[in-house]
């Protein structure tokens, strides 16, 4: 693994939990609670690498309590935002608001909002730039469909959708940015995609970045994976050199299962792969 320079990781790796339309806000508290408990119990190191969650809207100031009452080391983030900050948009949430309850992140672009709500590019880098209005770093995601995939264009696709956004942004804005390839392609379509699909995505959206924004932002910007990360797999997935994190959607409505998640490096060790 290149990105461990003396023992450290090169970028701190994100394990986010996108918890979608799942959990209500007691159920919620329920999840991160046990999800804390187990990885304390498990000597995890919170300091080396970084847990998120995503809850519903709803959720996030049950979730705010919790953290702050019980100084749990944990993020957290809104799974959407508007545009706008302010105003006659009925429906949306301000990236003021998820601000003022204290979550740091924010899922922009994700393929359901793209596939289900017909969201594009131009959509994406206004709610990025939302985003870093209020001070919210933004998770863009980014990814193709299986059309794509099998017509042999995905790298352009993806890197299209990535320049669109990084294009309007400065060098050290990108180097803050968390960047998450989703391969849509393998989500319900009985496709398969494996760590190697992984690498060679991520490895082509930092090089984009490197030849648009120079080595600094390259090397800051992190990258997740998310399509069907499980423990069984994150090992594999996370020993990619260009793989930051992964971005997690039904396992982690599994306590334990998103717990064993993150602990990826002690899978590492046992699978042989360090």
């Amino acid at each position: 693994m290149a990105k461990i320079v003396d023992g450290k990781f090169l970028r701190r790796p994100l394990i986010a939990g996108n918890w979608k339309m799942n959990m209500d806000h007691r159920q919620g508290i329920t999840l991160l609670q046990k999800t804390v408990w187990t990885l304390q119990d498990a000597n995890f190191t919170f300091d080396r690498v970084e847990v998120a969650v995503f809850p519903p809207f709803t959720d996030l100031r049950g979730v705010q309590t919790l953290v702050a009452g019980d100084d749990l080391p944990v993020a957290y983030g809104g799974q959407d935002l508007s545009p706008a900050d302010e105003g006659a948009y009925t429906g949306d949430i301000s990236g003021a608001f998820l601000k003022a309850l204290g979550c740091e992140f924010v899922l922009v672009g994700h393929s359901e909002r793209r596939t289900l709500h017909g969201e594009g590019d131009d959509v994406a880098l206004a709610k990025v730039q939302a985003a870093l209005r209020h001070g919210l770093v933004p998770v863009l995601c980014v990814g193709e469909s299986l059309e794509v995939r099998q017509a042999g264009t995905h790298v352009a696709h993806t890197l299209g959708q990535l320049s669109a956004v990084i294009g309007q942004l400065d060098a050290a804005t990108v180097a803050n940015l968390v960047v998450a390839y989703e391969p849509v392609w393998a989500i319900g379509t009985g496709e398969v995609a494996g760590p190697a699909d992984a690498q060679e995505m991520c490895a082509a959206l930092r090089e984009a970045v490197r030849a648009s924004h120079g080595d600094e932002a390259a090397e800051g910007l992190r990258l997740l994976y998310g399509g069907s990360v499980k423990a069984a797999n994150v090992a594999a997935i996370m020993a990619e050199v260009d793989v930051d994190g992964v971005l997690v959607g039904g396992a982690s409505l599994d306590a334990g299962e998103f717990a064993n998640i993150a602990r990826f490096e002690q899978h590492l060790v046992t699978d042989g792969q360090r």
